[in-house]
């Protein structure tokens, strides 16, 4: 007696969870995500061929085509520490808010006299404070108040003590690990129309603290090999 073949039919599988999960997945990282708030500034820098890449642990100083002079550190901790060490300098006072605000920045230019109320403020409202007269940018000339020597020294000495614990720490997983690796490194990024005297008084700061290792921020133009993206220039 002939044997009945049962029809075969190829096995099929529902994608429908798995497209559910990955709307429900890419909904919660949309709703959850702190997106990077902008610069107050936005700088023309000069170009160049170099090719060398900004660092991620670094100390940068912005200088405006108006001389504004903005600041920016890495590192959260180094961040929160250095915002309390300022105010303790310049006995000024800040709310669990503000300083969560100052987290939450990029570059910041203003009097320490002026910090609570520019931490208050929306991006969109720091960035309208860049055409207020004395307001927006912190003072940087050595024959007056210069708070900016005290931004960087204070920050390059607290990015150093975190560097130092990062480095003890990447030591326990990897021996070979370079200790240059956590030290913070400075960049200076200058708009191309902003007067040379500009730039020299936050060059003649740096000199003075003996942080010699500074690097500036360029455009990549006429490259010869063909790419065109953000870098650093030593000094």
């Amino acid at each position: 007696m002939p044997k009945i073949k049962m029809p075969r039919s190829a096995p099929s599988i529902d994608m429908t969870p798995m497209v559910d999960l990955a709307f429900l997945l890419v909904t919660f990282f949309m709703l959850s995500a702190n997106f990077r708030e902008t610069e107050p500034v936005q700088v023309d820098t000069p170009s160049s061929i170099s090719e060398t890449i900004i660092p991620k642990n670094v100390i940068m100083v912005t200088v405006g085509e108006k001389g504004h002079v903005f600041f920016n550190i890495t590192g959260a901790d180094t961040r929160r520490d250095l915002l309390a060490a300022m105010g303790d300098k310049y006995n000024v006072k800040f709310t669990e808010e503000q300083a969560e605000n100052f987290l939450k920045m990029t570059s910041f230019g203003c009097r320490m006299a002026d910090m609570p109320k520019y931490l208050d403020m929306t991006t969109e409202e720091r960035k309208r404070q860049v055409e207020v007269p004395g307001f927006v940018g912190i003072p940087a000339d050595t024959a007056r108040a210069n708070e900016l020597r005290d931004w960087i020294s204070l920050g390059n000495s607290l990015a150093m003590k975190y560097g130092k614990d990062q480095y003890e720490e990447a030591l326990t997983k990897d021996p070979n690990a370079i200790a240059d690796d956590f030290k913070p490194k400075f960049i200076l990024k200058v708009d191309s129309k902003a007067l040379y005297v500009y730039a020299k008084n936050v060059i003649d700061i740096f000199r003075d603290l003996n942080l010699n290792n500074l690097n500036f921020v360029t455009n990549l133009e006429g490259n010869p090999n063909g790419s065109a993206s953000s870098e650093k220039k030593e000094e």
